[in-house]
């Protein structure tokens, strides 16, 4: 019989505990709904250290790629036909490049078309997504706020291809001089080593002054996208339940279940793509969208955790390495609760088509 593929090495499942088998990554279970009073080592279900297979072999994997050129080690990183431990190595020796490597003036962006799609949920689809989900923690009255699924006509527009990086975001805080650090960024100071990385810590008025500062600069029509489009083009027409497709996978996005609890550059789980090619929609770090929240038309209002702290929060989507598999669902609906640490807050740019 052939040996089973390392988790690591050819995409198979992770280890993060000692476990074995099918469940080997990190996917702890909830007796009742979770809240983010919870201490956040509960939250993520942990009761100590945590060590991963990933460790025991990444400085072998750094060592070996490390006196590649710059082109190589680019290729290796977009390349999903390579083991995710190489991917990510390539990409964490290419974070201090970072600065030749990503145009804070131009960033990636993809064509998504104009559209007339369904968003949201039908009513009677909550009890078995809300079930499928229960042993993380997740309550029915969540998964309703994405109630009723409702047609909305989309324009074409282009969608950033990553999150908003450190290193773009360090241009910004720069040129502009506003008081809007993350708090991600450790004392005050840029991780150069996290160039690459999702910026996120942030507060959606520091998005919103992104995108004018971007737009006033470069003379686009940057800006968030809003909800509907951040869901279109996360999901496509075909509505998919994660952006690759139907079934969730703990190595095509960088959520709770992978184990890093940390973020990852952008880019490097090309296989967790959208139908229109935008990476990193699911995990890594959630991502405020233009709105607030409010019911959908002719929906019930959520009055849970969230909307009790602020009544006017804005959504953000997508989950993040601090979250499971429930937040990376692109119809899930969530928000920012500043309280607790695993509310990891980040955002994308989206752009008018003229």
């Amino acid at each position: 019989m052939a040996c089973k593929p390392d988790p690591w090495e050819d995409h198979a499942t992770l280890a993060i505990d000692g476990r074995s088998g099918t469940a080997a990554f990190h996917d702890p279970e909830f007796a009742a709904p979770v809240s983010s009073a919870m201490p956040w080592q509960t939250l993520l279900g942990m009761t100590g250290f945590a060590p991963t297979r990933f460790e025991d072999r990444y400085g072998r994997i750094i060592d070996a790629v490390r006196m590649l050129p710059e082109a190589r080690l680019c290729a290796i990183q977009k390349d999903p036909g390579e083991p995710l431990v190489r991917r990510l190595a390539a990409a964490t020796l290419l974070g201090p490049l970072s600065d030749r490597l990503i145009d804070p003036l131009s960033p990636s962006m993809c064509d998504v078309p104009a559209a007339e799609v369904q968003i949201g949920l039908l009513d009677t689809e909550v009890a078995r997504v809300a079930q499928r989900y229960a042993s993380l923690g997740v309550a029915e009255s969540w998964i309703r706020k994405e109630v009723p699924e409702h047609l909305v006509s989309i324009g074409a527009f282009r969608m950033g291809k990553f999150p908003v990086t450190n290193i773009e975001y360090r241009r910004f805080v720069i040129d502009t001089g506003l008081n809007f650090v993350p708090n991600s960024w450790y004392l005050g100071r840029f991780p150069i080593e996290l160039a690459n990385h999702p910026v996120h810590g942030i507060p959606p008025q520091a998005a919103d002054t992104y995108v004018r500062w971007l737009s006033d600069l470069t003379g686009r029509g940057f800006r968030l996208p809003s909800e509907a489009e951040w869901e279109y083009a996360a999901a496509g027409v075909e509505r998919r339940e994660f952006p690759w497709g139907e079934e969730f996978d703990p190595f095509k996005a960088n959520t709770a279940e992978l184990g890093l609890l940390t973020t990852t550059p952008v880019g490097i789980f090309a296989e967790g793509s959208s139908p229109f090619g935008v990476l990193d929609m699911a995990g890594n770090v959630e991502e405020y969208v233009a709105d607030s929240y409010r019911p959908y038309p002719g929906g019930q209002l959520i009055t849970d955790e969230l909307y009790l702290t602020d009544s006017q929060y804005r959504i953000a989507r997508g989950g993040s390495f601090a979250r499971y598999r429930d937040l990376a669902r692109t119809r899930r609906r969530h928000g920012a609760n500043y309280v607790s640490p695993v509310y990891v807050m980040g955002f994308r740019l989206a752009e008018d088509i003229t």
